[in-house]
């Protein structure tokens, strides 16, 4: 009985709120809010249960008309209450991470597409097209193109199942932690892993390539694989070195280049520098979201393909070179991700692929300033390796986490943590793929707040300064804006 009569009075309540609801939408918003809110006041105390359940959902009916109950508790306020990381600050999150990375509104635009089914007949001529677009970003004419709904992890596979037998001897450089995870795929797919460590903050030694190729008269070694941009370090190795060592000891081996930081962004000639098989990801330079593997393969890695033993299914390239050729695909594409790839590269193409180098290599020497301006050091310490893709800072004496959590718990701006052994001594900051001054000026205050909350004597603007002097010097006038400037 005494439930019943509680269950009448909360009834009653609702009814009433449900009529005043209903009798002031003619009302101005803000009045509405004022009244809402002193009714809720009044009746709060016998409804609190009921309405916070039916008000939200039967009665106001979308999350964008719901009356914020919390705020009238005097009993908890709403971040005691909250989730950890459930509130939205104003503005924008700031990513200057090595990828993912952030995404142009162009782009975001032409992947906003309605479900659609890619075996209708538009389909074949749509998929032609990007397949042969993607060409540009390998700055290739002869290699054949494989999208593959993956990430570069998946183009890393690709690229070792169908060049490489169970056994075969192959030789790469350990320099970060991405290269170790590629020499963890080659071990546990059964290869013979001739790996050469050298010290995180260099590149590949090409006169140690050269050597060890060499010293294979019996021409054992099947492949050479080389991490383009190791983004645990901010390294760049020299491809094109690599593929000058191979012929000066004149070695068959086929060169695989991952380029998963690095191709859409810096100088890669896949054709020039004799390149077997590139892989790159959709979240990197190529400015999308994750969930794309491009892999292009040369004619002389399509003859090992033929040969090649080791286990594939999801990756074999056979199944595409069936498919790719009339518009189709063996497995259901990412559509959205395909219309984003085809955007992306037409802005890369009206850009141009020097003038993309040349705004990749401006960024980073502007960073490059800040850091010396701050009296800092990046890990890479040598010109010729140093990235453009991203510029890894040490932090001597202060542990780099705290950095990186102020700088995302204060200023909503994402850096990136130093990775396995480096992590605590470096943090990272991403300037590849859509990105210009404006937004790395941000990043780079941000990062000198963060520095000065983790307990750091840098001094305020004393790396802003540095960027803003280089760039406001360099950065040429945006394409058909010169009328402007004259």
């Amino acid at each position: 009985s005494i439930i019943a009569q509680e269950r009448a009075v909360e009834y009653r309540g609702l009814c009433h709120f449900h009529k005043l609801y209903n009798s002031i939408q003619t009302f101005s918003p803000g009045s509405r809010h004022n009244m809402l809110r002193h009714e809720l006041s009044r009746c709060l105390p016998l409804l609190q249960s009921s309405l916070q359940k039916a008000c939200t959902t039967s009665f106001l009916g979308s999350a964008s008309n719901a009356v914020q109950l919390q705020g009238l508790s005097t009993s908890q306020s709403p971040q005691a209450s909250a989730k950890p990381f459930s509130f939205t600050p104003p503005g924008r999150n700031h990513l200057f991470v090595p990828g993912p990375v952030n995404i142009h509104d162009r782009v975001l635009r032409a992947m906003n597409v309605p479900g659609q089914n890619h075996r209708d007949p538009w389909f074949a001529e749509f998929y032609k097209e990007v397949l042969e677009d993607s060409k540009f970003v390998f700055q290739t004419k002869e290699a054949t193109p494989f999208i593959f709904p993956s990430t570069g992890t998946g183009g890393w596979e690709s690229a070792l199942q169908n060049t490489l037998s169970p056994g075969d001897k192959v030789v790469t450089f350990r320099y970060g932690q991405f290269s170790h995870l590629w020499i963890d795929m080659q071990q546990r797919m059964g290869l013979d892993v001739h790996a050469v460590d050298v010290p995180w903050g260099e590149g590949v030694h090409e006169d140690k390539l050269e050597q060890i190729l060499k010293q294979d008269t019996g021409k054992k070694i099947k492949a050479v694989c080389v991490v383009h941009n190791e983004t645990t370090t901010g390294v760049t190795s020299d491809v094109k070195g690599c593929r000058d060592a191979m012929t000066r000891a004149n070695h068959p081996a086929l060169l695989l280049v991952d380029g998963v930081s690095s191709i859409g962004a810096l100088d890669f000639r896949m054709d020039d520098w004799g390149v077997d098989v590139a892989v790159t990801g959709s979240q990197k330079a190529m400015s999308l979201p994750t969930g794309l593997a491009y892999v292009a393969a040369s004619k002389k890695a399509l003859e090992a393909h033929k040969t090649a033993q080791l286990k594939r299914c999801f990756f074999d390239w056979a199944d595409y070179l069936k498919s790719n050729p009339v518009g189709s695909t063996p497995y259901t594409p990412s559509l959205s991700l395909l219309y984003g790839t085809k955007e992306s590269i037409a802005m890369l193409k009206e850009e141009g692929f020097d003038n993309v180098v040349a705004r990749h290599h401006r960024l980073a020497e502007g960073v490059r300033h800040a850091v010396a301006g701050w009296g800092l050091k990046t890990l890479c310490k040598e010109d010729r390796w140093k990235s453009d893709s991203l510029t890894v800072v040490e932090t001597p004496g202060v542990d780099s986490n705290k950095i990186v959590k102020a700088a995302f718990a204060k200023y909503d701006l994402s850096l990136g943590v130093g990775l396995s052994k480096i992590n605590g001594k470096v943090f990272r900051i991403g300037h590849l793929g859509n990105m210009n001054e404006l937004m790395l000026a941000g990043a780079l205050m941000g990062a000198e707040m963060s520095m000065r909350d983790a307990g750091m004597d840098i001094v305020p603007g004393s790396g802003v300064s540095r960027a803003v002097d280089y760039w406001q010097k360099t950065t040429p006038v945006i394409p058909t804006r010169e009328s402007l400037m004259a």
